[in-house]
C-alpha cells in the first residue's frame, strides 16, 4: 500500500532509518524497520499499544542501542550514543510523560543543560528569556518564563517541552503520543503548532494511534503492528477505516453496540456531596448529588480541572468528603475504607494507572491479585498460594490480551501504557463488581484496545452491574453512555441524553456557558 516519493530527485531524506533491530528479554520491540521522514514533512507513526513506537523513537534519540540497523540524517551514516548526540544533530523529543523539573521555572526548564554562561561564569538569564519569548511568540506558543512548572497546566507544561526543542535549534521534532493528555482545545492548538513549525522548514516525526489527529495534520503516516513495518501512505489517500485495520490487522467497528436498556435497583446514590480542593482554599466539587441504577452507564463529562479527579477520590476513598453521604447498595459507605468499599463491591479504574493502578515494580501476575490477595483461593495460613495466582494472571493475561515479555512474571514497569491500562481494567472488572468507576479507561490506547473495552464496559451494564463512567472524550461519552452528567467547576451543570444530544451542546455545557435551572 506504500506511496512512490515526491521528493525531489537527489534530495535526501532528513532522516532514515534502516532496518533498525531492537530486543528486549522475551520480545523483539523492533523487528527489521525501515522509517524515512522527509524535510519539512509531518510524519505520523501509527500502531496498537506495544507495537514499538515509542521504542524506535527512542532509538533515534540515543535511549536505547539498537542490535542492527543504521541511522542517517541527510543522507549520511550518524551514530546516537546518547541524547546529548541526538542533540548535536538537531534532533529533539517531547517524551508522553515529560521530563521537566517541577520547582524550576519555565525559562529554568527550556535553559537546563544550554546555560547561557559568560567568561565569569556567570549566567546570562536575560537574553535567554529574550529569546525564548521571541520563539514562543514566533510559534503562537504563549508562555509565561517566569511561571513554576508545577503551578501550570499539562498544556503549558508540553509548549514549554516544545519550547526547549527550539531553543536548541532543533530541526527534526518527535511528539511521543503528544495529545494523551490535553483538552479538545489544547489539541486543536497543538495542531497548529504543529502546522507552524513544519512551514517553517522542521521535520516532525508524530507518534499517535488518534486517528482522526493524523488525518488532520500528518502528510504521510507508517504504521507498524507487533514490532514489524506495514507500510507507509499519504494520508490524503486513505481512510480512517483502512488505516486502523493497517493498524491491528482487521476491520475495527467503532460505533459501540449496546442491547436495550433493562434498569434495576439504585446501586450507588450521592447526596450534597462535597469535597476540598488540594490546589486551592475553595472546595473542587460543591454539592453533587446523583443516582446510578443497574443496568444503565451514567457518565460524568466535563473538561479536565473540574473537579472529576477530586470526585473520584472522595467516592473511592481516596479523600475524605467535606459534607454528603455516598450509599451504596442501601449501605453508607461515607467513611469506610478503601478495602471496605472494593469488598462490598466497588470496582476502580483509575485516573492516573502509575499512582494509583499499580505497583510498577511488582509482577503482572501480583498486580492482577492485588485487591484479591486476602481471598481463601489466593491465600492460606497466611502465605500466598502462588500456584493458583499463576493460573488466575495467566487466565486474565490471555482472555484481556495482555502482551508482556514474559508473561505473568513481567515487571509491570516494563509493559506498554495500553497493556498496563488492560491489567488493570481486566483486574477491576474480573472482580465481578456491583458497581464499576471507570475513569478515563481508554486513555492512551488504540483503536483495538479502546473497541475491547469498550465492550467490556457495556457487558458489564448488560449483566446488570451499575457503571460510572468518567472521561474527557466527547466521543467515549457520547457513544459508550446511557445518561450523561456535565460537570462544570465542581457542579453538575446539565444531564443530557447522548441519544439525543450534539456535540456542540455537550461543548456549552462543559464550557460553562450553558446550565439546567436549577
Amino acid at each position: 500500500m506504500g506511496n512512490e516519493q515526491t521528493r525531489q530527485p537527489g534530495e535526501p531524506y532528513a532522516i532514515e532509518m534502516l532496518h533498525i533491530t531492537k530486543r528486549f528479554p522475551g520480545i523483539i520491540a523492533n523487528d527489521d524497520i525501515t522509517l524515512q521522514l522527509r524535510k519539512g514533512e509531518i510524519h505520523a507513526l501509527l500502531g496498537e499499544n506495544g507495537a514499538g513506537k515509542s521504542t524506535l523513537m527512542s532509538v533515534l534519540f540515543g535511549l536505547y542501542q539498537p542490535e542492527e540497523g543504521i541511522i542517517k540524517k541527510d543522507g549520511k551514516e550518524v551514530k546516537i550514543s546518547d541524547p546529548n548526540d541526538a542533540n548535536a544533530l538537531g534532533i529533539g523529543m517531547v517524551h508522553q510523560h515529560f521530563k521537566l523539573v517541577e520547582c524550576f521555572t519555565v525559562l529554568d526548564n527550556i535553559i537546563l543543560g544550554v546555560e547561557p554562561v559568560g567568561k565569569a561564569g556567570l549566567l546570562h538569564k536575560a537574553e535567554a528569556r529574550k529569546r525564548v519569548i521571541e520563539l514562543s511568540e514566533k510559534y503562537g506558543l504563549q508562555v509565561d518564563p517566569d511561571a513554576k512548572i508545577s503551578d501550570i497546566t499539562v498544556g503549558m507544561q508540553q509548549r514549554t517541552e516544545i519550547l526547549k526543542m527550539l531553543y536548541r535549534e532543533n530541526e527534526i521534532l518527535i511528539f511521543d503520543e503528544p495529545t494523551a493528555v490535553l483538552t479538545p482545545q489544547e489539541i486543536d492548538e497543538l495542531m497548529q503548532i504543529m502546522r507552524n513549525l513544519a512551514a517553517e522548514g522542521k521535520s516532525i516525526l508524530f507518534i499517535s494511534h488518534k486517528l482522526a489527529e493524523i488525518m488532520a495534520v500528518a502528510d504521510r503516516c507508517s504504521v507498524l503492528r507487533k514490532g514489524k513495518y506495514i507500510g507507509t501512505v499519504n494520508t490524503k489517500d486513505v481512510t480512517m477505516e483502512q488505516l486502523s485495520a493497517m493498524m491491528v490487522g482487521r476491520n475495527v467497528n467503532f460505533h459501540v453496540e449496546k442491547k436495550e436498556q433493562h434498569l434495576g435497583d439504585v446501586i450507588l446514590k450521592v447526596e450534597g456531596m462535597t469535597v476540598a480542593s488540594r490546589a486551592h482554599h475553595n472546595n473542587a466539587v460543591k454539592n453533587v448529588s446523583f443516582e446510578v441504577r443497574a443496568g444503565e452507564i451514567v457518565c460524568i463529562a466535563g473538561i479536565d480541572g473540574n473537579g472529576q479527579t477530586e470526585f473520584v477520590y472522595g467516592l473511592t476513598g481516596l479523600e475524605p468528603l467535606v459534607s454528603g453521604k455516598i450509599e451504596l447498595m442501601g449501605k453508607d459507605i461515607t467513611r469506610l475504607p478503601i478495602r471496605k468499599r472494593s469488598v462490598l463491591g466497588m470496582s476502580h479504574i483509575p485516573e492516573d494507572r502509575h499512582k494509583h493502578g499499580l505497583v510498577l515494580d511488582y509482577s503482572l501476575e501480583d498486580n492482577i491479585v492485588l485487591q484479591r490477595y486476602f481471598e481463601d483461593e489466593f491465600t492460606k495460613t497466611g502465605f500466598l498460594r502462588r500456584k493458583n495466582i499463576r493460573q488466575y494472571a495467566d487466565q486474565l493475561i490471555e482472555q484481556y490480551d495482555i502482551r508482556s515479555g514474559q508473561g505473568a512474571i513481567t515487571t509491570s514497569r516494563a509493559m506498554s501504557g495500553g497493556n498496563q491500562q488492560k491489567a488493570i481494567v481486566a483486574r477491576e472488572i474480573d472482580r465481578d463488581p456491583k458497581l464499576l468507576v471507570a475513569v478515563q479507561p481508554t486513555r492512551g490506547l488504540d483503536v483495538g484496545a479502546i473497541e475491547y473495552i469498550h465492550k467490556q464496559i457495556v457487558a458489564q451494564r448488560d449483566a446488570g452491574k451499575a457503571v460510572l463512567l468518567v472521561s474527557l472524550e466527547m466521543d467515549e461519552v457520547l457513544d459508550v453512555s446511557d445518561r450523561i452528567l456535565v460537570m462544570y467547576e465542581g457542579e453538575i451543570v446539565g444531564e443530557l441524553d447522548p441519544k439525543t444530544t450534539t456535540p456542540e451542546e455537550m461543548g456549552l455545557y462543559m464550557a460553562g456557558a450553558k446550565r439546567k435551572e436549577a
